[in-house]
């Protein structure tokens, strides 16, 4: 978190990232979600937005009244643009003024991002006349600062459109709690690791539902898949500790004022022994009194097989 204070009444979510990364996909889901979006603001304005901002009595168009919250996007075409100077602006306005800031950060793979450009035969701002690549990795490094400092990283390189607001939903619905935000997640090693994850679990120890014929088609959500990975010896004392800790850290991770944290269980395709395992975590935290959202990045993936049919673990 970027303020200490859980308490503060202004919330604004600071939403940048890679340019092709879908920064305006992200803010429209976000306006429908009652969010006020601005978009392109230079940073060091922010604090003169604050103040012209409606205040808790305030009755939008919807007839709800309370702070409306702020959703506002820039990126490394916004006037002014200074990744380390936006650090300590941002920084400097949360001490000085009544906000509570959250920093989404969109990210992408390099060839997803190459794909785009080229779909839509746009030049990357940063290339001029380089090739597209060599902007992307410009603008890459020119954002890691703000990377670094992300309350909620969300790489949107296997993500369709539909995915990006189903996702900012699940992530930023009005109905969400404002305390600690827990997202858990299942993924595929062989697909990359996933960079939102505060606590990442690797389940390939478990054995694998995929080399057995009638549970291949299956994922870790039919019984059957669940059944066989808690015949496995080493399951019930592993998933044990893993759910133990998680229940030991949230509360200290409230404590410090962390908006939003990410578990996520991975194994060799996504498709089996993760999803199981986020599964049973996401059951245990609702008996804990928690309402945690729950994503399954590759569960849908159609090539699933041929990468769990290329490493036997």
């Amino acid at each position: 978190m970027l303020s200490d204070s859980p308490s503060r009444p202004a919330r604004v979510l600071l939403v940048t990232g890679l340019l092709g990364a879908g920064k305006t996909t992200a803010l429209r889901a976000l306006e429908d979600l009652g969010w006020e979006p601005v978009d392109n603001f230079p940073v060091r304005l922010i604090g003169r937005l604050m103040h012209t901002a409606p205040g808790p009595g305030h009755e939008n168009d919807r007839g709800q009244t309370g702070m409306t919250p702020l959703a506002i996007g820039f990126d490394s075409r916004t006037r002014g643009f200074d990744p380390h100077a936006t650090v300590a602006e941002i920084a400097q306005i949360a001490r000085d003024e009544d906000v509570s800031f959250s920093l989404l950060y969109l990210d992408c793979g390099k060839e997803e991002l190459e794909r785009r450009y080229n779909e839509t035969r746009r030049r990357h701002p940063l290339a001029g006349d380089r090739p597209v690549a060599e902007g992307i990795e410009a603008e890459r490094e020119m954002m890691e600062p703000l990377r670094r400092i992300a309350d909620v990283i969300v790489s949107t390189t296997q993500y369709s459109t539909n995915d990006l607001k189903r996702t900012i939903r699940e992530l930023f619905a009005p109905t969400a709690p404002q305390e600690t935000t827990i997202t858990v997640s299942s993924f595929g090693f062989s697909r990359g690791m996933v960079p939102t994850a505060d606590l990442v679990f690797d389940m390939r120890f478990l054995d694998n539902p995929h080399w057995i014929d009638e549970l291949r088609p299956l994922t870790g959500r039919d019984d059957a898949v669940g059944a066989h990975i808690r015949q496995d010896p080493a399951w019930e004392e592993a998933f044990g500790r893993m759910r133990d800790l998680v229940l030991m850290l949230l509360p200290r991770y409230e404590a410090q004022g962390k908006s939003y944290v990410n578990i996520a269980f991975g194994c060799t395709g996504g498709k089996h022994r993760s999803v199981f395992a986020a599964e049973s975590l996401a059951a245990a935290l609702r008996q804990s009194g928690y309402s945690p959202n729950v994503l399954h990045r590759n569960l849908d993936s159609g090539t699933t097989d041929l990468v769990e049919g290329a490493t036997r673990t």
